[in-house]
């Protein structure tokens, strides 16, 4: 009778919901309730509230979203016998149905994501035993000494801990290459990492062959070890003392764990940060998805492994034959297989690692396009909505994860829709200027205080449409490639600890400025339509309105891919520890305000520095958290400013032993508060007006820049012409 009951309430709630949907009112009406509704959520938010009144704000714009739905579906797309403008019209509606069908995932996922768990390190009773994998391929010893040296820092019991670096780069295939020069370098890899490893006191392992990238070198890793648990740290990825104490006890307390995720921290900023200039103030784009999104997803048993900071149950493993190879995004393939198999996962919100993002703007895109051609090929063969095992939470949470990465599609539909009016006269959506004020623009607003709503302090206002603008442009192709082929992509290491010395365009960037070029001569032809069709004036108003928002988007891209010269790709973080400063025979007293992978900024606290010059060779004494001795650590001097009794001093570390990358990696990576206290630092919700009025800002300017690199490099070229043409003349 119950079960009857809440059928019957639940049939009569739908009912009621369809009604108030497709209730016929009049365009006066609709556009005194869009503004209520905008109101009544402006009004929540302003009042700060969370719990019910969060959720009956998202119900109110959800009203809305539903209504233009209706709408949209009903009145607006063009007859089907005019099919010039019938094909492209159809193609807009299922564009923005896909980013309705989205924005109800997110809704399922992250109305009421579960709060950062509490820490598990002081309940700790259990100690298994622990591989660490640190997998590498073509990365510099430098980069993987830092690395290893912090895996091998952790605090865990020392015959627990068992550090494997898995060397891809130095297989004997590799070393056997048919081509000589790739052979020497990997046989001389093969060496100089033997070495490192000998002197870190961890396991150094290649291979035979380079079979199914990441996933083979991790199953290679699994064959000849037998830790009870793996963690797993990308090669750029170095954790903090406390990481194995914050996860291993998960296990404990669930038999059915697979895995427990840690989000990922970067400590240089990716190339939109860097050439924006945001990353001190502005939360980075993975924030949103590690901060909000893996913790929606963790309420339904569905947060999946990253690839790196994690730390997985071997014994689920082996239960699946190990890490996952069918797609080049091994680590969500691999947790989807073992999500399906009845294990669980958890997912622990506090940043215990640091590694290194993409510098240049085409390393980034080579990156995103590996993510989105791996989800794409989890999305064909694998596909999440019927996978056996998967309860339907979970198979909504994976298709949200793989579907996201469609979004070139619809982006590029939004792009050009509106240059189909404006160019070719065609009528794409049949809607009158009032009715897109009613529905269309309510529509906006709405879907905007939405992602407000869900998002906060993670994500500004169109901070996400300009990532996926400057995505678009090339994982468009990138994406239909994989569609057409699915087991063409195949897995590629992402350059990291990147320089650009001088400012730059990026190699990829002329597209941007083509498309940028299209939509300024559409304003101009807004404005002449405008004038001579004034009986249309409103519709074009509208589109050349919709063409202004995407002219700010692309101008703005234009200053993402105008690269900033800078001499270090990496990131300061601030540590403030004392230490002592030696320079020949003399010692100073000296505390250290800031380190990064390649060097550090101490403060002298001594008058008589001006003997020392730059270039001289002198060391760091301090106290290292993992003992009571102090250690030392040679550097050179690259740069002294006298500030009052403070000298400032710019050195860069030279290592010449293990010891020393434990060194370094204890004064970057072994305390991990410091990276929450940055993280909170930038998180601030600007809200829907500021936020837009702030993004206007940015995209005058980063408009204004992109433009005079365009035209310096257009410069510049001419002259370097000028000079070949100067020299083949004095040749001939």
């Amino acid at each position: 009778m119950r079960k009857a009951g809440s059928i019957i309430i639940w049939a009569g709630v739908s009912l009621c919901v369809i009604a108030l949907i497709t209730l016929p009112v009049n365009l006066q009406t609709q556009l005194i309730a869009s503004i209520t509704v905008v109101a009544i959520m402006a009004l929540i938010k302003v009042l700060k509230g969370e719990g019910t009144w969060r959720l009956v704000a998202l119900a109110f714009g959800t009203s809305i979203v539903l209504r233009y739905v209706y709408w949209r579906t009903t009145n607006t797309l063009p007859p089907v016998n005019q099919l010039a403008n019938f094909i492209p019209g159809l193609l807009l509606y299922l564009a923005e149905m896909y980013s309705v069908m989205m924005l109800a995932l997110s809704l399922f996922i992250v109305a009421t994501p579960l709060p950062p768990r509490p820490s598990r390190a002081a309940k700790l009773e259990r100690f298994p035993h622990v591989d660490v994998f640190v997998p590498s391929y073509n990365e510099d010893a430098n980069l993987l000494a830092n690395t290893l040296a912090a895996a091998k820092a952790m605090d865990y019991p020392a015959d627990k801990l068992h550090v494997w670096l898995l060397d891809d780069g130095g297989t004997l295939q590799k070393r056997n290459s048919g081509k000589l020069i790739e052979a020497q370098a990997a046989a001389a890899r093969n060496a100089e990492l033997k070495q490192l490893c000998i002197d870190l006191d961890v396991n150094y392992l290649t291979r035979d062959r380079n079979e199914h990238a990441k996933a083979g070198n991790l199953n290679n890793g699994m064959q000849h070890s037998s830790g009870e648990l793996i963690a797993v740290f990308d090669a750029d990825h170095a954790p903090a003392r406390d990481f194995l104490l914050e996860t291993v006890g998960y296990f404990d307390d669930d038999p059915k764990l697979f895995l427990v995720q840690t989000p990922h921290f970067f400590i240089n900023p990716d190339p939109l940060e860097r050439n924006l200039r945001t990353f001190e103030k502005m939360p980075s784009e993975n924030e949103m998805f590690y901060g909000i999104i893996q913790r929606g997803l963790d309420k339904w048993n569905a947060a999946f492994f990253c690839g790196s900071a994690a730390v997985l149950r071997r014994r689920a493993l082996q239960s699946t034959n190990g890490f996952s190879g069918v797609s080049i995004t091994e680590d969500c393939e691999t947790a989807l297989a073992l999500h399906g198999a009845g294990w669980n996962s958890i997912y622990l919100d506090k940043p215990l690692i640091a590694g290194l993002q993409p510098a240049t703007f085409a390393s980034f895109i080579g990156q995103r396009s590996r993510w989105a051609q791996g989800m794409m090929q989890i999305l064909r063969f694998r596909f999440p909505l019927l996978k056996r095992g998967l309860s339907l939470p979970q198979r909504l949470c994976y298709m949200s994860s793989s579907l996201f990465w469609l979004f070139p599609f619809p982006r590029t539909i939004f792009l050009f829709a509106p240059l189909f009016y404006l160019f070719f006269d065609l009528e794409i959506f049949t809607a009158s200027g009032g009715e897109f004020l009613a529905y269309t623009l309510a529509y906006m607003i709405v879907n905007l205080m939405m992602q407000n709503y869900l998002y906060g302090s993670f994500r500004w206002p169109w901070i996400s449409e300009l990532y996926e603008y400057v995505q678009t442009v090339h994982l468009l192709p990138a994406v239909v490639s994989v569609m057409l082929n699915p087991r063409k992509p195949t897995f590629k290491v992402t350059a990291k600890d990147e320089s650009i010395a001088v400012s730059r365009l990026s190699e990829i960037s002329r597209p941007f400025f083509v498309i940028f070029a299209v939509q300024i001569v559409a304003v101009a032809i807004t404005i002449f339509k405008i004038y001579a069709e004034p009986y249309k004036a409103d519709v074009t108003l509208v589109v050349g309105g919709w063409n202004i928002i995407n002219l700010i988007l692309a101008g703005c891209a234009l200053g993402v891919v105008s690269e900033r010269g800078e001499r270090a790709s990496s990131r300061r973080v601030r540590v403030n520890r004392r230490c002592e400063f030696g320079v020949g025979e003399e010692w100073y007293t000296a505390s250290i305000e800031d380190v990064s992978v390649h060097g550090a900024r101490l403060h002298i606290f001594s008058k008589h520095f001006d003997q020392v010059q730059i270039g001289a060779h002198g060391e760091i004494r301090f106290r290292p958290y993992s003992g009571a001795d102090l250690e030392t650590l040679p550097l050179v001097v690259r740069n002294i400013e006298p500030s009052g009794d403070i000298t400032n001093v710019g050195c860069q570390y030279q290592p010449k032993s293990a010891l020393d990358h434990r060194l370094i990696a204890d004064l970057i990576f072994a305390n991990s508060d410091q990276w929450m206290q940055f993280q909170i630092s930038r998180r601030r919700n600007p809200g829907l007006i500021r936020g837009t009025i702030w993004f206007l800002g940015l995209s005058l300017y980063q408009t204004s820049r992109g433009l005079v690199y365009f035209f310096r490099g257009m410069r510049q070229e001419r002259e370097e012409n000028r000079q070949q043409q100067a020299t083949k003349v004095n040749a001939g």
